[in-house]
């Protein structure tokens, strides 16, 4: 019998998220963080942008038409 509030499966709260964090301090080291946030969000934003620029130049997306 599952209790009431208590997922099977888990779920990740606030407790779990800091602890990760702290782990991130302890491997990375203060300095570190900020670089590695920034490359994770320049790698996105490029990710994005590739992926946008591939639907607007795809044949298959345009109108059979020509307009």
């Amino acid at each position: 019998m599952v209790a009431l509030g208590v997922h099977p499966m888990g779920s990740i709260g606030v407790p779990e998220l800091i602890l990760i964090f702290v782990i991130l301090l302890l491997i990375f080291g203060g300095k570190k963080i900020p670089e590695l946030a920034r490359g994770l969000g320049a790698g996105i934003r490029n990710f994005r942008d590739a992926m946008h620029e591939g639907e607007q130049g795809d044949p298959k997306n345009k109108d059979p038409k020509g307009n």
